[in-house]
């Protein structure tokens, strides 16, 4: 068994027995969509919700909620998952800064888990399991063998998705 390393606005995909991993996801969304009898899933650290905030000439497709959703799904459909198998598990989307403004921009976390959550239902992807929100950063590792979706939370401790 080898970890895979997911970066910031990264995806990858692999099959058992691999494990998934990303790290540092504060507003950053960390989405794996999986299939648990094929035993295959892919991983995105998305930062952003939608690929129309890329300056012009900058679009990293891992980046944005709605590109890297897209990728990672394709990616998958093409290595031969079927869609009515395919589930989600989500976990970040915290709020880092607080503002004593309401400022509609400074909300990233909550409006990439919307985002997230906008893309799994237009594709009608179940989305299983999430641990999201708050104010602390966290770690996700996915075991594709067992479909569990381990998350650590900073100051929280760790929980595992099922």
């Amino acid at each position: 068994m080898s970890i895979i390393k997911v970066s910031i606005s990264d995806a990858k995909v692999a099959n058992h027995p691999h494990r998934l991993r990303t790290t540092g996801l504060g507003s950053c969304v960390g989405i794996v969509l999986y299939d648990n009898q094929r035993k295959m899933a892919g991983m995105a650290h998305i930062m952003l919700p939608e690929s129309t905030m890329a300056r012009r000439g900058d679009l990293n497709l891992h980046k944005y909620a709605d590109t890297a959703i897209e990728y990672v799904y394709e990616e998958l459909i093409t290595k031969g998952m079927k869609k009515q198998a395919m589930k989600a598990m989500i976990a970040g989307g915290a709020q880092m800064f607080q503002s004593k403004s309401a400022n509609e921009m400074m909300r990233i976390g909550p409006r990439n888990v919307e985002a997230v959550k906008k893309e799994l239902s237009s594709r009608g992807i179940p989305l299983v399991a999430e641990d999201t929100g708050g104010t602390n950063g966290r770690t996700i590792e996915f075991d594709i063998g067992s479909s569990e979706l381990s998350v650590k939370t900073v100051a929280k401790g760790a929980k595992t998705l099922r």
